[in-house]
């Protein structure tokens, strides 16, 4: 796209220095004044050159900035490629990235020269820094030399396996590019896609989507296995990704599941009692009807995705997702969408006019959506013309007995408008108004006849128009104005108006008969004159008057024949000669003039006035299709609903084949292990017979039981929307079962953690770990759940009010168990199940290796989660006791790994009785999470005696973002909204690693993953001690050895995606120091760098 906006610049650019070198050498002095800007840029660009060969970095580095500037101008320097493309093999970092740059630009067009650099590239593609991998890819990929396609290929292959993101995105791009310029290479482009889609970035997933809109839209197949993926990733991605994954969303919905419609249709059918049905009958019937339609969770989880979109700040995903809802919501949900459509009216005027289109489709058929914003199609003033006829277009569809009175003195202003092709809509308007609206009928036409003395000719002849297909549908009633309309004819000149009441006086004639003779007695004397349009109606009024009232018009009628037979236009002969042979009777005259009074004569339909856009409803609304009315290259039809929906099973996700794959890719490099199953076979027959998955990752495990212990949970509170929720995730989970893994740890190692987690589960001394352990005995057995509840109940009561000592000793006991967990070969990645969530902090989830696919993960770098190296004591404040009616509720984050599962943040309430009364069954109600944030709530409180106060744990799953997690707080008589906010340091989980490891990773995050500033540290605070103890204060990081004084390095991962986050902090001279943060998740570094800046810098 850049080499096409820059064509007309490159031309100029090139025929300049041209001219220039012609022009010297014959030129007079003043002659060559006049050429001597194009000499001093023929200067510049040898001064360019120069640099650009020189050995010095500093000067190649100025040159290529100052060749970029100049792209970037719209200049062209095409003539610096042979200079430049030298430079590509530099082994600077900064020039090579502007070398790139420019050649990007430029390859496409200097084939010749980049075909020789092409060695370059491909070393370029195993460069460590993935920004120059990526450019290099894109390099090759703008060579459009078929010669090399089999190179691209190769790339676009290795590239899709590589360990980055962003170059996995750049190989989807590369994709389109190959395929536009070699179609046969379909199918192995087809196997790349298959396997991109099923990468878990959000910065890959638009990208590949685009990529198979171009090369596979038919490929529905490619989609099953990774629907869901995409649906839950849809909120993550950035915007142009939303909007390419939305519409092919669409297009796939309306394949695979069957119409939410038709439960509407069959309700308004059965509306009505039949007059002999009993109140039993009727009963059974609407059950019946009710029971018709259920939606496929699939489905409802696209469109419960996709709605906190239609809060976005790009106006193409807010229009994305309003066509979603439009072609896949049931008719009653639809309507969300409108307040979003009415918000980017206030964008600029090209967004008006795309959303003004589609609303105006919609509006047809869906008034109710948009009539509590119909103000907001009030025209402006400032408003454009077609954004003005759009709004008027909406306002007629929305017309109804209740407003029509308040949009007709509306119309009212707008006719007097300056704008007169404005002006000239709004009187059609008012006309369909009348149409549709028959108690108005007779209030539209005066007012249209007080148009008729209007002074501006527009108007007059618009309205002429609206009254005469007016008057065709009532007659009888309105002599009067067609005798109106009869004497303006002197007056009028615009000749459709002349035209139309013509032909009114000509198909009314016989209401009219005085009038009529006298008005074809003025148009003979002015048919010379007259134009065609009118002329053809001329001669139509006076073979209706022969018709009828022979007598007085006989004579005049062949006058106009007359006139007719020698007029210039043929059409007006034809007409002349047709309609003589039809009215008057003569030898030569055929069957045909017998009928001629009723073929003349012969009742007319009345016009039936449609707004213009009730046909573009069945293209799919956002298109370019839609917007012009006319199919565009390259648009997909949207499919009908299918009769039956296709088998659902087929988007079941089989966990343990993606896990693998991304596995393979992360340990590519690895020394292979002998490997051994993590269970044996009795138990792996076992763990079938009960349905659950031994290869399923630790997390997506994990999150099944809290989602498990949710739904018991719920049920047991009375809560429906979660336990809504609950049958979502069962849904979902349905697809994991699947076939068992090797695993990396001896047998005895996994039988001695049973033991001991089976061990834990009996104790159940916390009340988090009993509350998990409750839950895992559950899925056990049956049996022994039924058996000791109340057991439970109890110890998890007394587990409360366990004093802190208690459980740091509980703590210090579970420790070897932690450690020989930790003992499990982390180098290869492989999934861990174990049989109950004990904390398995130190155990890396396959989770992570789909986050820490840019970080190079070889046999020497070793990661471990650690224990948190300290506990912030600042409680927030959750419900004061004055609003909470003597309930006081105060959280804080203890920083405990894996209590609640991999993805979960540990939060610890602290409730207190202020009342002079017990408070009875404090528990949590409603929950109002952001979309895919999750909550672990904890038990139900039975009572709580004043003065009393009790601690209790929650997990949160946070999605890595500071968002608020709201939820009501209950008791038995009252239910209060409270939320908990987390600062940004406690979505981390401190790792150790050495400073070899760290240094490592840290030059795989650089570049657009690097976040730094300068921040002033007062001397007493830049010791060691001090900044250690402010920054694992502040954030929840592990501190990393440091061989430099001056240097201090700490290191965590993201709770919930496990993204690296590296922090270093170097002091420098004159009490100053550089903070850097290297993360892939750069909004989380940039908000924690927010965060650390005052904290270090404060005395």
């Amino acid at each position: 796209m850049s080499g096409n906006g820059l064509s007309y610049g490159e031309q100029g650019g090139e025929a300049a220095p041209e001219l220039a070198q012609e022009a010297a050498p014959t030129t007079s002095p003043s002659a060559s004044a006049a050429f001597g800007l194009f000499r001093s840029d023929t200067k510049k660009n040898e001064d360019l050159k120069q640099m650009l060969e020189s050995s010095k970095d500093s000067a190649k580095l100025d040159a290529m900035k100052r060749i970029v500037g100049m792209i970037a101008k719209g200049k062209n320097a095409s003539e610096l490629f042979p200079a430049v493309v030298k430079n590509v093999a530099s082994k600077n970092i900064e020039i090579k990235k502007l070398v790139y740059v420019y050649l990007m630009r430029y390859a496409e067009e200097q084939q010749d020269l980049a075909l020789l650099s092409i060695s370059t590239f491909q070393r370029a593609l195993k460069d460590p820094n993935q920004l120059i991998r990526a450019s290099a890819l894109r390099v090759l990929s703008s060579i459009r030399v078929p010669i090399i396609v089999p190179i691209m290929m190769l790339a676009i292959k290795e590239a899709s396996s590589d360990l980055s993101p962003y170059v996995r995105k750049n190989a989807a791009h590369a994709i389109q590019k190959l395929y536009s310029l070699d179609p046969e290479q379909k199918e192995m482009l087809i196997e790349v896609i298959e396997k991109l889609l099923k990468d878990r970035s959000t910065l890959v997933a638009g990208s590949v989507v685009m990529a198979f809109e171009e090369v596979c839209p038919d490929r529905i197949d490619l989609i099953h296995k990774n629907y869901r993926k995409l649906c839950n990733l849809l909120v993550d991605v950035e915007e142009w990704g939303q909007v390419v994954i939305i519409h092919m969303l669409t297009r796939y919905a309306r394949t695979q599941f069957v119409s939410p419609w038709k439960d509407d249709e069959v309700v308004e059918e059965y509306s009505e009692n039949n007059f002999y049905e009993s109140d039993e009958e009727q009963k059974e019937k609407d059950r019946e009807v009710k029971n018709t339609y259920t939606m496929d969770p699939d489905h409802r989880l696209l469109l419960r995705n996709t709605k906190p979109l239609l809060q976005s700040r790009n106006s193409a995903v807010v229009m994305a997702v309003a066509q979603l809802y439009w072609h896949l919501a049931p008719k009653s949900e639809a309507g969300i969408v409108s307040k979003s459509l009415v918000r980017l009216l206030r964008s600029n005027r090209e967004v008006q006019y795309i959303v003004l289109q589609n609303i105006a489709t919609m509006s047809i058929q869906r008034k109710g959506m948009f009539e509590p914003y119909l103000k907001s199609f009030y025209v402006r003033s400032t408003d454009p013309t077609m954004i003005k006829t759009l709004k008027l277009e909406i306002l007629t569809n929305l017309a109804n007995e209740a407003n029509i009175s308040t949009l007709l003195r509306e119309f009212q202003t707008y006719v007097k408008s300056q704008d007169k092709q404005f002006a000239a809509a709004t009187i059609q308007a008012i006309g369909r108004c009348a149409t549709n609206i028959t108690e108005v009928t007779d209030t539209c036409l005066n007012g249209l006849v007080c148009l008729l003395s209007n002074r501006d000719e527009i108007v007059v002849a618009e309205s002429v128009v609206v009254i005469k297909k007016l008057l065709q549908t009532q007659p009888a009633h309105h002599g009067e104005i067609i005798k109106h309309m009869a004497k303006l004819l002197d007056n009028i000149t615009v000749p459709v108006a002349r035209a139309s009441i013509l032909w009114l006086i000509g198909e009314y004639c016989e209401r009219v008969p005085k009038i009529a003779p006298d008005v074809l007695r003025k148009t003979a004397k002015s048919f010379t004159n007259e134009d065609d349009l009118v002329k053809l109606q001329i001669l139509n009024l006076g073979a209706k008057l022969y018709l009828t009232n022979s007598k007085q018009t006989k004579l005049l009628t062949q006058y106009v024949l007359n006139l007719g037979k020698y007029d210039q236009s043929y059409d007006i002969r034809d007409r002349t000669r047709f309609i003589r042979q039809l009215i008057v009777p003569n030898e030569k005259s055929g069957a045909l003039s017998k009928y001629a009074k009723k073929i003349f004569l012969a009742q007319k339909p009345a016009p039936l006035l449609e707004s213009p856009f009730k046909d573009r409803d069945h293209f799919q609304l956002g298109t370019l299709t839609h917007t012009l009315n006319s199919r565009a290259t390259g648009y997909l039809e949207l499919s009908d609903w299918p009769e039956v929906a296709p088998d659902p099973s087929v988007r079941n996700v089989d966990v343990a084949e993606s896990t693998k794959e991304w596995t393979g890719i992360l340990s590519k490099t690895k020394k292979e292990k002998p490997t051994e199953k993590f269970y044996s076979e009795s138990e792996e027959e076992e763990d079938e017979s009960d349905s659950t998955s031994a290869s399923e990752s630790e997390s997506d495990s994990k999150s099944e039981k809290e989602d498990q212990e949710k739904h018991s949970s719920d049920e047991s509170s009375g809560s429906s929307s979660s336990s809504e929720e609950s049958s979502d995730s069962e849904s979902d989970s349905k697809g994991s079962i699947s076939k068992k893994t090797s695993r990396t740890a001896a047998e005895s190692d996994s039988e001695d953690i049973k033991k001991k987690s089976e061990g834990i589960s009996k104790k159940m001394s916390t009340s988090s770990s009993s509350d998990i352990e409750s839950t895992s005995s559950e899925e056990s057995s049956s049996d022994s759940k039924s058996e000791s509840g109340s057991e439970n109940y109890t110890e998890s009561k007394k587990s409360r009010s366990i004093t802190s000592s208690k459980k740091e000793e509980k703590q210090d006991r579970k420790t070897p168990n932690k450690e020989e967990v930790s003992l499990l070969d982390l180098d290869d990645f492989c999934p861990v199940t174990t049989p109950v969530a004990v904390p398995t902090a130190a155990v890396l989830s396959p989770s992570l290796t789909a986050d820490l696919e840019g970080l190079s993960l070889s046999s020497s770098s070793v990661i471990h989660v650690t224990t948190q190296v300290s506990v912030p004591t600042k409680t927030h404040e959750m419900l004061h006791r004055m609003s909470g009616k003597g309930l006081a509720a105060h959280y804080h984050f203890s920083r405990q790994p894996g209590i609640f599962g991999d993805r979960m943040v540990s939060v610890q309430v602290t409730v207190t009785n202020t009342a002079d009364q017990k408070i009875e069954n404090i528990h949590i109600g409603e929950k109002k999470l952001p979309p895919g944030m999750r909550m672990l709530e904890f038990d139900p409180i039975e009572c709580l005696e004043p003065a009393g106060s009790i601690t209790v744990s929650m997990g949160i799953d946070f999605c890595d973002s500071t968002q608020m997690a709201s939820f009501q707080l209950c008791t038995k008589d009252d239910h209060f909204n409270v939320n908990i906010q987390p600062p940004v340091g406690e979505l981390l989980l401190p790792v150790t690693m050495s400073e070899k490891d760290f240094k490592k990773e840290q030059g795989m995050l650089a570049g657009m993953n690097e976040i730094s500033s300068t921040i002033s540290v007062a001397p007493q605070n830049s010791t060691r001690h001090v900044i250690i103890e402010r920054v694992v204060k502040a954030a929840n990081v592990g501190v990393v050895p440091s061989g430099q004084d001056n240097i201090h390095r700490f290191a965590a991962k993201t709770v919930h995606s496990g993204s690296l986050m590296l922090v270093t902090v170097e002091l420098k001279e004159s009490s100053t120091a550089q903070l850097i943060i290297n993360t892939e998740k750069t909004v989380i570094g940039s908000v924690l760098l927010r965060e650390l800046k005052p904290v270090l810098s404060q005395g």
